[in-house]
């Protein structure tokens, strides 16, 4: 359940309200006007407020709830109590957050710290900077020549945004970022401590040393994206670092210089991508992956967690293991290795080996 000292509730809403956002149909019988205060667990729920369960791994939890309205998929529906009403989807997850969004619309982007909208005593703003109407900036930030900020965007307190940085409309950039040599487009959500558009790892390696060379690239940002705390991307070294439309990055990501993330990509958390990687629209990548460079992640391919990827992968393929392989080869080896490892471990006899 939100604590209101962080997450205030904004509204409150009858059955027929919720059934109306949803999309789903209130059950006969059910009193419309009856109202959900709140968002909260199976396990905490009360007659006011509202659940969701769509994971086998809750069914207990599902069947002891006292949610006054729980979103469930028709496979679980048998299994609600008799004093919840059952809102039947197939994706209850999503209308949950379509709920939760409604009544803690304030947690959809970080907001300011200090108040409202304008430059706080604190902040330095350079004279040739440009911010359009209702921007926020809170104390300690800075915001350098030639900047543009968007209406309605928000800088944290003590974020650097560097000369001739563009950021667009709506977007929040928290405590403590960093940009540099970027192009922000519009809603994009930087979390706190984010680095982006520093120089890239680039050096000329030699007998006599390691040559420096210079990162004349961008990074580009389209419009949607989220990036995740304490997560960096450098810039371009001759062509532009690109993440693209709706990706959403995790924090602790670390982004090379060229790498291009297409549309709607997912990054978990601790992901390492080379330089000049490339990722297709809606790719995954799980927690911990490692990319080589100069290699190609094709449209859709999944690639599970802890996965080192050195080459090319498919274009919709599921690729898992150091190196990575086919996922099903992966767990086809494993599986050997199992039965070798429990093998070894018995004598001639079936005994246990000394």
């Amino acid at each position: 359940m939100a604590d209101p000292n962080f997450f205030p509730i904004a509204t409150s809403l009858s059955f027929s309200e919720v059934a109306a956002l949803s999309g789903v149909a209130l059950p006969e019988g059910v009193d419309p006007e009856r109202r959900i205060e709140g968002i909260a667990p199976l396990e905490t729920a009360g007659g006011s407020d509202a659940a969701y369960m769509d994971n086998p791994k809750y069914v207990a939890a599902l069947t002891a709830t006292a949610a006054g309205l729980c979103f469930v998929s028709q496979r679980f529906a048998e299994r609600v109590p008799a004093g919840t009403v059952a809102l039947v989807t197939p994706t209850p997850y999503h209308v949950f957050a379509k709920l939760l969004s409604t009544f803690h619309p304030q947690a959809l982007r970080p907001g300011s710290m200090f108040g409202s909208a304008g430059v706080a005593p604190g902040a330095f703003v350079h004279a040739t900077a440009r911010l359009e109407a209702d921007v926020t900036v809170d104390p300690g930030a800075v915001i350098g020549p030639g900047a543009e900020i968007g209406a309605g965007s928000v800088i944290g307190p003590g974020a650097v945004i560097g000369p001739q940085v563009r950021i667009g409309r709506q977007c929040s950039v928290g405590a403590g970022v960093a940009l540099q040599a970027a192009l922000i487009g519009n809603r994009v959500i930087i979390h706190p401590g984010a680095r982006i558009g520093q120089d890239g790892f680039g050096f000329a390696m030699s007998p006599k040393g390691h040559m420096k060379v210079p990162q004349v690239g961008r990074v580009i940002i389209q419009d949607d994206v989220e990036i995740g705390a304490n997560t960096t991307i450098d810039r371009g070294a001759s062509r532009d670092t690109v993440i693209g439309e709706g990706s959403k990055i995790d924090n602790l990501v670390q982004i090379g210089h060229n790498c291009v993330v297409g549309r709607h990509c997912v990054i978990c958390a601790q992901v390492g991508m080379a330089g000049s990687s490339t990722l297709e629209d809606f790719a995954v990548l799980g927690g911990q992956v490692g990319l080589a460079g100069h290699l190609t992640i094709g449209m859709g391919a999944q690639i599970a967690a802890q996965s080192g990827v050195a080459g090319d992968v498919p274009r919709g393929a599921r690729y898992g293991g150091y190196p990575a392989q086919p996922a099903l080869s992966w767990a086809r080896e494993a599986a050997l290795l199992k039965q070798l490892v429990a093998k070894r471990g018995k004598g001639p006899s079936g005994g246990e080996n000394a």
